[in-house]
């Protein structure tokens, strides 16, 4: 194959920094292996990706046009909304099918990069779930080969959402898993993909000059690294914790935080997320406020977070990271710095596993504070041996996706791998 033009469809533009990296991993193999292939997404936010990743992109529906997020807080008379429905929204939704399949026409390849994408836990079914089987369909009704690329799974709620997950997969010429639980759960919801193989997460292919240079200056204190984050409970809204969760997440997160800095270590507040962490930020901060907390100066470290070179940045200064943001952990291991995950989700448990640290995830509702102390100790008296270890599986990964971007970008054939590289995850 030598493919002209190449598009990408995701949830990007929406500033988490996990997802932003996904893309801008595989943009980055994608010219070095087609420099003049014209490129395009498909996206939640165009102006945002376009601007931060150089290339054209467009609304994935048009719900995510400008404007069309405004909504009004009065009440609608269920007359209207019915009329609403029937002369607005479903003309407006034969009229995305249009658009979806001109947008592809010419196109040789659709590629559904990484991210968690196969899952309803934030939609429902006609959310996510029945957008990716629309581009699924357009894609193959224009003859654009259609390529989900290390793809996670996972949770899926609804019914529909089984039936237009497995139809989107089944269009596909070529299907790899982030992990073995995302393949796992495919084939527990009646999808064969036995054939299927597993990838390591796309961002372990970020381009190695965009990694910053640690800070070698003498450091008084070892640097802690606190990824937050906006949990309600577990993944899906028929198990959404509200209120009660979140301060009790946040509650234990002040805890932990104050032990670090009366233990003499320098914390350094990380997020993963721009729309949604930074509010769990000052949260954090104002209770620590209240509750009296003095740090000596420069022990707690709070700086913006707009990019993913700034989460690379700061992450870099850190000596040790402890997340409840996917991607916070996963940067972590590319830098070398041993990490601890703070779980909500069985992938946090894959990634860890993988790269020997299996030990150092915890379910983030039974978080206890004296063994994340202890194990911080442990780190980083370990640190001599752990690193090495993380080096080889981390160049591993990234040898892996070198694989199979020639491999299927060059065919859109599978591409096999060895599944010794990502272990189940146990317990």
């Amino acid at each position: 194959m030598n493919p002209k033009k190449i598009a990408f469809y995701g949830l990007f533009g929406q500033q988490n920094w996990g997802n932003e990296c996904t893309l801008q991993a595989i943009i980055y193999h994608v010219r070095r292996q087609y420099p003049d292939a014209e490129l395009r997404c498909f996206c939640t936010d165009p102006e945002d990706t376009s601007r931060r990743h150089n290339i054209a992109a467009y609304p994935a529906s048009y719900c995510f046009t400008r404007g069309s997020r405004v909504k009004s807080s009065k009440k609608v008379n269920p007359v209207i909304n019915l009329l609403q429905k029937t002369f607005v929204r479903i003309p407006k939704e034969l009229a995305s099918w249009i658009e979806a399949y001109k947008s592809l026409q010419g196109f040789d390849m659709l590629i559904v990069p990484g991210t968690g994408l196969l899952t309803d836990f934030s939609s429902n079914s006609l959310g996510i779930p029945y957008r990716l089987f629309k581009w699924s369909l357009a894609a193959k009704a224009c003859r654009c080969k259609l390529l989900f690329m290390s793809v996670g799974a996972g949770p899926m709620y609804q019914p529909l959402t089984r039936r237009l997950i497995k139809a989107a997969l089944s269009l596909a010429d070529y299907r790899s898993y982030r992990d073995s639980y995302s393949k796992q759960f495919v084939q527990g919801i009646g999808f064969k993909a036995d054939g299927d193989p597993i990838y390591p997460d796309l961002a372990f292919s970020l381009p190695a000059d965009l990694f910053p240079t640690c800070d070698q200056r003498d450091k008084k204190r070892t640097v802690i690294g606190v990824g937050v984050k906006d949990y309600c409970g577990v993944l899906g809204l028929p198990e959404h914790g509200g209120d009660e969760k979140y301060y009790r997440f946040i509650s234990k997160l002040d805890i932990f935080v104050t032990t670090l800095l009366e233990r003499g270590y320098e914390v350094r507040l990380l997020i993963g997320d721009q729309l949604y962490d930074n509010k769990v930020k000052q949260d954090l901060m104002d209770l620590l406020q209240r509750r009296g907390v003095k740090p000596q100066e420069g022990q707690i470290t709070n700086e913006p977070i707009a990019s993913v070179a700034e989460v690379l940045s700061q992450i870099a200064a850190c000596d040790i990271v402890v997340s409840a943001r996917f991607h916070n952990v996963l940067l972590a291991l590319m830098l070398n710095k041993p990490a601890i995950s703070l779980s909500y989700h069985d992938k946090f448990a894959c990634l860890m596993a993988g790269v020997g640290l299996g030990s150092y995830c915890h379910d983030i509702d039974d978080l206890a504070v004296d063994a994340l102390a202890g194990q911080i100790v442990e780190l980083e008296a370990n640190a001599a041996t752990i690193k090495p270890r993380i080096r080889q599986k981390v160049e591993e990964y990234r040898i892996a996706l070198d694989g199979q971007y020639a491999r299927v970008l060059q065919s859109g054939q599978p591409a096999v791998l060895d599944q010794v590289l990502l272990p189940v995850a146990k317990g």
